[in-house]
């Protein structure tokens, strides 16, 4: 092997590795965060989530990326740690995948259907077309799918170029003696550790084996060892992703590290112990490319097999490992309330996308509640719940602060252009969630100072107030709701209720006068009902903007001033037929 071939082996490397980079990317691009959605409502049933664990891992193909997701979801309290375990299980299993394509590559005949069964064969072809996809279609799905082809193609041009590379060091004794060396199950061990720790995916590193293997040079007995040091050494990325989580994160990354050395323990006692009677004659044959992914594949399903019925097991050792305190106790308690968002997510961009709408969620439903119960103080004071609804108005705001800053970082990273519109929509919405628990807080206010005071309303005022307060109620509803469903039907229904409410909020004011000339009301409850019916007002328009973000995701040409200037009003359209129902269905006793 001359300086020229080395080169061409680093060359091949650096394209294999790529490939399988932009390979990953790619699928984890076009699973649109659905896989994520996936795993994050798992049940608590173990073989569902070792089943889920493997699905996901052979979609993405890379375990340490299903592992760092799940370190992160635990991380986030999302998920607990039991229902981890499983995930983590399967994902070893799922990562095997990538080897059983890369044995294809060993495939021989002279048969033309066989011939193209081999991936240097269909390779070109997937190339042309992902070339395709990427340069001259505009639909963000397709380019994405088109990445998926070429990072294929890249990966396995780069196998072949390695493999070209190495063939001459069959001929070397150097390099044949070098792995007389691995014969020894700890050093094969060690090496294939090492390996895999380096590059961070055991994919890469049982590829790498399986190219080397086409020299010839490469026995079971070495090959075998090392195998089972890179299931050891994928978990290298988990325990990275572990450091600065929370304990139980990191009890999730042991329990990874705790799976892959218990399971290499045993398999290596128990088949050493067997070899030493019995003498595996396999041991001495060259190692093939199919073989390797046969081991790869049976280490990792007998693994879960034996230990996935003794997964309390390890989830105590990771207890007994990583040790209760009294600052977890703390944070648990702080985590109840409010649930950061955990950063480990962003080298996954469509996924912490979809992270970040979950939390937009919870915050708009903290709003809602916090809203409702405003509303209510005007009816029956409670003390104590003025006080809640300030709890949660802190809440609201430590949610804005924590998604904007996400958000900001993750716009940052190479989105998709449906991925960049949600997001756009997502910095608008939580604004708008944010305004509508400060009005919250103004109308807690206006509440406590009618107590304070002893003031009430009029008893006809009380019954206005009950109508209006009800839209509201409903209005903000049917906008976390569209929020939540990405309802575009439901949120064109929004703008008329909007301007239903104005129309009332007109009303309440006109009634109100009356009955201040009528001496039934005063000049100090006419300012707190002003100051009521003007929050109520804001209240409707953020629903409104909230609607049209929703319709802007879905719509391709929604802008929001244009929107609303260029709805048809005129009498008998579908706005004012809504606009009526609306006025009708609130109509001021």
């Amino acid at each position: 092997m001359n300086f020229f071939d080395l080169l061409s082996m680093i060359g091949g490397l650096a394209l294999f590795l790529f490939g399988m980079h932009i390979l990953s990317e790619g699928l984890e691009k076009v699973s649109g965060g659905r896989l994520e959605k996936v795993l994050e409502n798992l049940t608590s049933s173990r073989l569902k989530a070792v089943l889920l664990g493997a699905g996901v891992t052979a979609v993405i193909q890379s375990s340490s990326a299903t592992t760092v997701m799940v370190v992160g979801f635990v991380n986030s309290g999302i998920m607990k740690l039991s229902q981890a375990i499983g995930i983590i299980m399967g994902a070893n299993i799922g990562t095997t995948i990538t080897s059983w394509i890369l044995s294809l590559t060993g495939i021989q005949g002279d048969n033309f259907f066989i011939q193209m069964l081999k991936p240097m064969s269909f390779s070109p072809i997937l190339a042309m077309i992902g070339i395709i996809f990427i340069m001259f279609l505009k639909n963000e799905k397709k380019k994405d799918i088109g990445m998926i082809f070429v990072g294929f193609a890249v990966l396995m041009y780069g196998m072949d170029a390695m493999s070209t590379a190495v063939e001459p060091l069959k001929d070397v004794p150097e390099f044949t003696n070098l792995f007389v060396m691995f014969k020894n199950p700890i050093l094969g061990m060690i090496v294939g550790a090492i390996l895999t720790a380096i590059i961070q995916s055991s994919s890469a590193s049982v590829g790498i084996l399986q190219v080397l293997c086409g020299t010839g040079s490469v026995t079971y007995a070495a090959a075998l060892p090392i195998i089972m040091g890179q299931n050891i050494g994928t978990c290298i990325t988990a325990m990275m992703s572990g450091v600065g989580a929370t304990k139980n994160a990191k009890r999730a990354a042991v329990v990874h590290l705790l799976f892959n050395l218990i399971g290499t323990a045993i398999f290596m006692i128990v088949f050493y112990s067997i070899n030493a009677f019995v003498h595996f004659e396999f041991l001495g044959y060259a190692a093939n490319k199919m073989g390797i992914a046969v081991i790869h594949t049976c280490f990792n399903v007998a693994a879960t097999l034996v230990l996935l019925p003794f997964a309390n097991v390890l989830e105590k050792l990771s207890l007994m490992i990583i040790k209760k305190d009294a600052e977890e106790e703390r944070q648990k308690e702080e985590q109840a309330a409010f649930v950061r968002m955990d950063e480990r997510f962003l080298s996954t961009p469509s996924f912490a996308l979809e992270q970040a709408y979950s939390y937009v969620i919870k915050m708009a439903e903290i709003t809602q509640e916090s809203l409702e119960e405003a509303m209510n103080l005007f009816f029956t004071y409670d003390k104590e719940i003025a006080k809640e609804v300030e709890r949660k108005e802190n809440l609201v705001d430590q949610y804005d602060d924590e998604i904007s800053s996400y958000l900001v970082k993750l716009s940052s990273r190479n989105l998709s252009a449906k991925d960049s519109k949600k997001l756009t929509m997502l910095l608008h919405s939580i604004g708008d969630f944010e305004r509508i628990s400060d009005h919250a807080i103004n109308l807690v206010d206006a509440a406590r100072e009618m107590n304070k005071k002893e003031q009430s309303f009029s008893s006809k005022a009380l019954e206005e107030l009950q109508v209006f307060t009800q839209a509201i109620r409903d209005i903000v509803g049917m906008s976390v709701d569209i929020f939540e469903h990405e309802d575009v039907s439901a949120a064109r229904q929004i703008e008329p209720f909007e301007e239903a409410i104005d129309v009332l909020q007109k009303e309440m004011k006109k009634r109100h006068t009356k009955r201040l000339r009528k001496g039934k009301c005063t000049v100090e409850m006419g300012f707190v009902l002003s100051d009521i019916t003007n929050n109520y007002e804001r209240i409707a328009d953020h629903c409104s903007n909230i609607a049209i973000s929703v319709m802007q995701l879905k719509e391709e040409e929604t802008h929001a001033h244009e929107y609303v200037d260029t709805l048809p009003k005129q009498e008998g359209s579908e706005f004012d037929l809504r606009f009526h129902n609306y006025l009708k269905k609130y109509d001021l006793p």
